[in-house]
């Protein structure tokens, strides 16, 4: 028999793998919808549509997935979960028209869920102490969403859009096979029976729960979005191939993804609440430079008139991508160590409904983006929106947090003591 610590690395390091190659099926549109949406002729709603409907299954299952991880226990939630997505994924490259891609892409939804059944399951195995770190290690697993940008376009540009489904479905089977045989389960990280669904439910009433989801609704759900939005992004507004705009969308999906234990960590030392906060303001600042269309305009002068070019060329425009990305990945791990902090005894259904509510916000937003573009013609009215939102959240922060706790104190200065919103 393995030694905890073993079990304790086998169950974080194959639970983060799993995580990635789920997370990479999950976000496979990103690149798949390029062509798809050549092919089938799509508007930008439509192809916002295509990107995210597997984001809307992946989203809503989350909670009953948190809720039978805590009954039953995340190794055999996990491993049913991945071998229930192999045969979709396949019969993605037999679709040939718009609405057999959006039926199967339900079906390929189901992967994201993996998050809730990951999270909890991972977070059990580690002291309060470490918690932060191991949870934002198995959150790092987002960064599939860069690797589909790296793997993907290789696969198109070698054989066709046909082969991607067919490779995908292969991996995912023999990770769910790897992950049965290399982790591990103990029948007391289980909610016991006597525990009724309604109990568990119970904690939804909680106001900070819905805080949360807000909060995650912006570093979960608005990463999901512009990962799907971006590679489409850089084609149209930059002209460039899309094997070059995959690997620019990349700058953005990666740090979005790898940092997140780097988050963790910074949890664990100073508090979620001080983590958050600061996040949140990276992202109002980055977002507002970014909301900013391509502009000419001309002046009158003594010399006679005089055009004028602002806009951001793609280098800064990548640079602000990469600084959003990294505050993304630093709020994703915050907002689940404010979990793992007030809720321990129930985190399968509380981070299920948290991350429902951020992956609604990744089905969502693509739709809007695109009905964005439709009838403005703008293509930065996505951030625009993204802006928004955070104005949202840092009001909602202040009001029920910042005014009661002193922002990056020491982190005993937890949201434990001043966090109810009651």
């Amino acid at each position: 028999m393995a030694g905890h610590k073993l079990q304790q690395g086998l169950v974080l390091g194959m639970s983060t793998f799993a995580f990635t190659m789920c997370f990479m099926v999950w976000m496979m549109f990103a690149v798949l919808g390029v062509p798809i949406k050549e092919l089938l002729q799509l508007n930008e709603t439509q192809f916002g549509l295509l990107a995210a409907t597997p984001v809307l299954t992946g989203s809503l299952i989350r909670l009953p997935l948190g809720m039978l991880t805590d009954r039953f226990g995340g190794r055999i939630v996990f491993f049913i979960l991945m071998l229930v997505c192999v045969l979709p994924i396949y019969m993605i490259s037999m679709a040939t028209e718009f609405w057999h891609f959006l039926v199967l892409g339900l079906f390929v939804g189901l992967a994201g869920g993996s998050f809730s059944v990951g999270i909890a399951y991972v977070a059990k195995w580690f002291d309060k102490s470490n918690q932060g770190t191991a949870m934002g290690i198995f959150g790092a697993g987002n960064a599939g969403a860069a690797v589909t940008k790296f793997v993907a376009p290789a696969i198109i540009a070698a054989a066709s859009w046909q082969m991607v489904p067919k490779v995908y479905s292969a991996v995912m089977f023999i990770t769910a096979l790897l992950f049965w045989f290399l982790t591990y389960e103990k029948k007391e990280h289980r909610v016991p029976s006597s525990i009724s669904l309604g109990e568990q439910l119970k904690t939804l009433k909680d106001p900070r729960v819905w805080r949360y989801c807000q909060y995650y609704s912006i570093v979960f759900g608005g990463y999901v979005a512009l990962a799907l939005w971006m590679t489409k992004y850089y084609v149209q507004e930059y002209e460039l191939t899309l094997q070059s705009a995959a690997l620019l969308a990349a700058c953005f999906s990666l740090p979005g993804g790898v940092l997140r234990a780097i988050g963790g960590w910074m949890s664990d030392k100073w508090g979620a609440h001080s983590v958050t906060w600061w996040v949140m303001w990276v992202s109002w600042i980055c977002l507002f430079i970014l909301s900013y269309p391509q502009t000419d305009f001309t002046v009158h002068t003594v010399n006679g008139p005089q055009t004028f070019h602002i806009g951001l060329n793609v280098y800064v425009f990548t640079a602000l991508m990469f600084a959003m990305g990294m505050a993304w990945a630093f709020g994703k791990a915050s907002v689940f160590k404010y979990i793992s902090d007030e809720f321990p005894t129930n985190m399968g259904a509380v981070s299920g409904i948290v991350g429902l509510a951020g992956g609604l916000g990744g089905f969502v937003l693509p739709i809007m983006f695109g009905a964005l573009v439709d009838l403005t013609g703008v293509r930065s009215s996505c951030f625009m929106l993204m802006y928004g939102v955070v104005w949202v959240s840092l009001i909602w922060m202040y009001v029920s947090e910042v005014r009661k706790t002193p922002v990056m104190g020491h982190g005993s200065a937890s949201p434990m003591n001043a966090s109810s919103d009651a």
